[in-house]
């Protein structure tokens, strides 16, 4: 099967903006249904992030122009990967251990605190695609959703740079540099359907 530029663009739209939107619903379920397994949630952010790596992969070597923003996806998809591997295969034995065991309780949070920073660092990569691809919208007159993208992806990129830096016990809660990531997320894949579009007609 032959995907084209713009499909092989669309498909990375679709499965960043698909990324995007477990984020929150994992959000409420932990805050208003902590009974309730999430780890489905997991299991379905790793196919899209494997998904991710490939098709970000692909147009990253289709396009010179945009080589760095789909570079940037990809590799964020890498990290997403091997955080959520953690989640689903070392958070239940190590917390279980450590709560039978409290000495290893460093251990244990540890392995939170390394799955709390790649996922920090990816979405670092995915503001820096979000900034990059906004300030590209700007140049070509799609002033609204590039500034709005750029921006976004501005406090993304800082934010979560610090977080992966400091910690995310650092200097500001946790949740801004989770949910600019987010929001650049979805606005990064908004940005890419136009250029798939664009692809499209080319």
């Amino acid at each position: 099967m032959e995907f084209s530029q713009g499909k092989t663009i669309k498909v990375t739209a679709i499965l960043l903006f698909l990324a995007a939107i477990t984020q929150p619903i994992y959000t409420v379920l932990y805050e208003y249904a902590k009974n309730v397994d999430r780890s489905f949630l997991w299991k379905a952010e790793t196919l899209i992030f494997i998904l991710l790596c490939a098709f970000a992969g692909a147009a990253m070597v289709m396009t010179k122009r945009y080589a760095v923003i789909f570079s940037a996806i990809a590799f964020s998809a890498v990290l997403n990967v091997i955080q959520v591997g953690i989640g689903l295969i070392q958070f239940k034995p190590f917390f279980s251990t450590a709560e039978t065991n409290p000495e290893l309780g460093a251990i244990a949070g540890s392995v939170g605190a390394l799955s709390f920073f790649l996922y920090n660092a990816a979405k670092m990569l995915l503001g820096l695609a979000a900034l990059v691809i906004g300030l590209d919208k700007i140049k070509d007159g799609a002033t609204a959703l590039g500034g709005l993208t750029a921006l976004v992806g501005l406090v993304a990129f800082l934010t979560n740079a610090l977080a992966t830096i400091i910690g995310r016990g650092g200097f500001m809660p946790p949740a801004i540099a989770g949910g600019s990531g987010v929001i650049a997320t979805l606005l990064l894949a908004l940005c890419l359907f136009s250029i798939a579009r664009q692809a499209k007609k080319a």
